[in-house]
């Protein structure tokens, strides 16, 4: 049981809110996450089926958008892949490690190939952000407790303002999704619904 008391007398919990420049990341979307047969399950399928009317508001709207993917190799598989071992299998040209097609990237958008569970980790993702001028990050994806949270907690690391889709996120246990979506919205992020989130991205002039 989780005592919201403590949290609260202790600070947790603020909210940040938007910044000026809103970008979109959608956090490994592929093949393989969606399919309870590889590395799936749960309500990963309801997430991008969220993070797909999400992407077309973002789009409509503008905003920078990018996409990370886990892509391995012989050469830098590392450690990680030796505690999932399925992650192997998602080579650059395996079906499984494909974005899948509702939210494929668009000419323009930012694709990040990661071997480690941030999408920020050794990737150029935080230099295209700045680029984009861009100072709040919307994030959407899975899985919620892996790398969708890694990813939060190097977002406002590199000192982005940052907003978890609570319903554009999934996991494939529903345990660590919600403890997770607990977690982020305490110390890293605002936790809003992608109805919310569009509703803000709508508001922009």
């Amino acid at each position: 049981m989780i005592d919201i008391d403590t949290y609260k007398q202790q600070g947790f919990g603020n909210s940040t809110g938007f910044g000026a420049r809103p970008a979109l990341l959608i956090v490994d979307l592929q093949v393989a996450f969606t399919d309870p047969q590889h590395l799936g399950g749960g309500n990963i399928l309801a997430a991008l089926n969220n993070t797909k009317s999400l992407l077309a508001v973002a789009r409509q709207c503008g905003i920078p958008v990018a996409h990370s993917r886990n892509v391995f190799d012989a050469v830098d598989a590392s450690v990680w892949c030796v505690k999932v071992k399925s992650l192997k299998d998602l080579t650059e040209t395996a079906p499984a490690s494909q974005i899948m097609e509702q939210v494929a990237p668009a000419p323009g958008e930012c694709i990040v190939r990661k071997t480690k569970p941030s999408a920020f980790f050794e990737t150029p993702l935080a230099d295209w952000l700045h680029q984009k001028n861009v100072d709040t990050v919307i994030v959407a994806g899975c899985t919620t407790s892996g790398c969708v949270r890694a990813s939060v907690v190097d977002c406002i690391s590199h000192n982005f303002r940052t907003v978890v889709a609570r319903d554009g996120v999934g996991d494939r246990a529903l345990g660590p999704h919600e403890a997770s979506l607990f977690d982020m919205q305490q110390k890293y992020a605002d936790v809003l619904s992608c109805a919310e989130i569009a509703a803000h991205l709508r508001g922009i002039k």
